[in-house]
């Protein structure tokens, strides 16, 4: 039988390892949320580098939104709001990144079709 003194040492042991371990939680989810709102940040400028703004403007505006509010969240100590903010600013700031890439090669490849069809009429010209 344990005594009331053992007891109450046990109960505050316990009470510690509580403690720390939902310390240490907290702190776990910050981490990964404070991470990810930097690789969304860098998305973002990587899509903008791209011409999102110009190419993608209605991705990149998403993209844009979606990081300011989870940087938001990341101040109001929301990690897992945070997180998902993130996830889809950095999804967004993707999609207008391709869009602007894919753009951009269509744009170059109508030019090479001008150039080849220009081509085609000065050999044509001289048969």
């Amino acid at each position: 039988m344990m005594t009331e003194t053992k007891t109450n040492r046990l109960h505050a042991v316990l009470g510690a390892a509580v403690l720390l371990f939902l310390a240490g939680c907290g702190t776990s989810q910050k981490a990964p949320a404070t991470a990810d709102v930097a690789v969304s940040r860098n998305a973002v400028d990587n899509a903008v580098s791209a011409g999102a703004a110009e190419l993608a403007p209605q991705e990149i505006t998403a993209a844009r939104s979606k990081m300011m509010r989870a940087n938001e969240a990341l101040a109001a100590k929301n990690y897992t709001l945070a997180r998902d903010l993130a996830t889809q600013a950095q999804a967004d700031a993707k999609l207008a990144q391709s869009k602007a890439n894919s753009a951009k090669a269509n744009a170059a490849a109508n030019v090479l079709d001008a150039d080849l069809r220009v081509l085609r009429e000065e050999v044509d010209r001289n048969r």
